[in-house]
């Protein structure tokens, strides 16, 4: 178990990871024996606080800050993190972008981010990557999804939408590179204590609606995610 967990001399690359999710898979991954490159879309001070804790680990850390969804943004954020690392073994795909609205709002620009930043980029990040994973047999990519891929929430139907997208592109190009080493999951959570669900979790009401639908009888911790 010890060595089949052990990623010492591994690279990884996470984004979304100046908090919740990605924070959390970003630090598990050092502790693993990992180098991370962080990622994040603005928040500087963060990110540059998580690396501090992955180096802490003993492993090298660095940040990249870009909006995943300006059309040059994957192509920057690989560059950043083969500068650093040399090269990415893990890929992990976890920033994405959602609004609450009803079916009878819409809105082109929030459309258009939410289909950058969840669908476009993963794929682009994903085909940068790869190359260099084949070469080397080894790659392991793993893209955070939603239970709204399955379950969409009425009022975040576009946001639904781009996950299941994302799903899709997972199932085919894990089949097409199985044979080369390189394995492509897709891990979706279901309701996790993170800043994004604070507001939301604050309303008693919700708060137990929500647990009564939870097997546990608890919420996710975005170290739950990390773990698996």
């Amino acid at each position: 178990m010890e060595k089949a967990f052990n990623l010492t001399g591994r690279t990884a690359l996470v984004t979304g990871a100046s908090r919740g999710i990605g924070r959390a898979i970003a630090l598990g991954l050092a502790r693993a024996g990992a180098d991370v490159l962080v990622h994040a879309a603005s928040r500087r001070a963060a990110a540059d606080e998580v690396a501090a804790s992955i180096r802490a680990s003993g492993v090298r850390a660095g940040v990249c800050i870009a909006d995943l969804a300006a059309a040059d943004a994957p192509a920057r954020i690989f560059q950043e993190a083969t500068a650093l690392l040399g090269r990415i073994d893990i890929l992990v795909l976890n920033a994405s972008v959602q609004f609450r609205r009803t079916w009878d709002h819409f809105d082109r620009a929030e459309f258009d981010q939410m289909l950058a930043v969840n669908f476009r980029a993963s794929i682009e990040l994903m085909l940068l990557a790869i190359p260099a994973m084949r070469t080397g047999h080894w790659g392991r990519i793993l893209t955070l999804g939603s239970v709204q891929q399955t379950k969409p929430s009425p009022f975040m139907p576009v946001y639904a939408a781009t996950k299941l997208a994302q799903l899709s592109i997972v199932r085919s190009y894990a089949k097409q590179l199985a044979p080369h080493g390189i394995t492509i999951n897709n891990l979706a959570p279901g309701i996790i204590e993170t800043d994004r669900n604070v507001e939301a979790l604050a309303d008693t009401d919700y708060r137990a609606r929500m647990l009564a639908m939870v097997p546990a009888g608890r919420l996710g911790q975005p170290e739950d995610c990390a773990a698996a």
